[in-house]
């Protein structure tokens, strides 16, 4: 098969992932805004759309990163195979956990089919050992950032407004969820629509179409841009209703200080061009400021049952990935 229908399948399927993410990770960002009726569905989702495509259009670090710190493409003799089979792994485990309503990682299922892909392809050699512990130590951190930055927030607001009256606290900061949570759909465009952009260029490189990873086509990051945003504007309502409603009752104070704590951490990230998972990140905010709030009103058993899907994603991809690769180099 010509390398160029190689190439526009991997461009096909990138944008099909970002498209994915877009509405898998919606509710990341509207959750607690949704539930605390700061905003409606639908008016939380055409924000959360415009917010995540400004934030994937200003940033390209975390592309760069994503396109050579897991493996150098130019030295893949089949880098361009590769990557679709990354693609598919992550595409299958994301629409899985989506039909479940479990806020999976779509930057966990990503790093680990790439991986899992290059490992069957070239042998673990060919992975670049300093880049992907980078991008792991990244992913591992955040969500111990966000929970412990949760807590702190809640509980510094707790003491401020101890002595407020409940309804003037929930009114104006139901007030204040609205400015959160366009942060938050902002800074959620910087980090993971970047990841769709970095693995396109890792493709263009591996074909030949450009010598390095370090500069990203607008047309690339246009397009990416505007799948993340058609993905948002859908909405992902059974993974919205997980992240606001069943871990525990949030108020609008709680959906503050959760907000700005994860946008916080995910902008911290994307500065320093580090992937993240915005699902860990924006949920150990929220497990953080319910911590905060009354430790016994956090549903932990439900927690517990995330945090579990956070942990097999990366094995379970990479194992995908790698099978799935096998079945493509038939074709080859």
């Amino acid at each position: 098969m010509d390398i160029y229908i190689w190439v526009g399948v991997v461009i096909f399927l990138a944008l099909a992932f970002d498209f994915i993410n877009g509405f898998h990770d919606t509710a990341n960002a509207i959750a607690t805004t949704v539930s605390t009726r700061a905003m409606s569905p639908r008016m939380a989702i055409i924000m959360a759309s415009m917010m995540n495509f400004l934030g994937a259009i200003m940033f390209t670090g975390v592309a760069k990163t994503i396109g050579g710190k897991i493996a150098d493409p130019s030295k893949l003799d089949h880098g361009v195979q590769v990557v679709i089979a990354a693609l598919l792994g992550a595409i299958i485990w994301n629409l899985l956990t989506w039909a479940v309503g479990i806020p999976s990682s779509s930057s966990h299922a990503l790093i680990g089919s790439l991986t899992g892909a290059v490992v069957s392809s070239a042998g673990f050699k060919a992975v670049n050992a300093s880049g992907f512990t980078d991008i792991v130590k990244a992913l591992l951190l955040s969500p111990l950032i966000a929970f412990a930055g949760g807590f702190i927030v809640m509980w510094i607001l707790k003491q401020i407004f101890a002595r407020s009256s409940p309804h003037q606290i929930n009114k104006g900061f139901r007030s204040g969820q609205i400015l959160t949570a366009a942060f938050q759909s902002f800074t959620h465009g910087t980090n993971d629509a970047q990841k769709a952009m970095g693995i396109i260029t890792f493709a263009l490189v591996t074909a030949g179409v450009q010598d390095t990873t370090d500069h990203i086509p607008l047309w690339v990051k246009i397009s990416a841009a505007t799948a993340m945003a058609l993905g948002t504007s859908i909405g992902g309502w059974k993974i919205i209703k997980t992240m606001g409603t069943k871990i525990f009752k949030i108020e609008p104070i709680n959906g503050f200080a959760a907000d700005i704590t994860s946008a916080t951490v995910i902008f911290t990230a994307t500065l320093t061009h580090l992937p993240v998972s915005t699902t860990h990140v924006i949920t150990s905010s929220i497990l953080g400021v319910g911590s905060a709030k009354r430790f016994s009103a956090v549903k932990w058993d439900l927690a517990g049952k995330i945090v579990i899907s956070w942990v097999i994603t990366i094995p379970i991809t990479m194992v995908l990935a790698a099978l799935i690769y096998q079945v493509i180099a038939l074709f080859i």
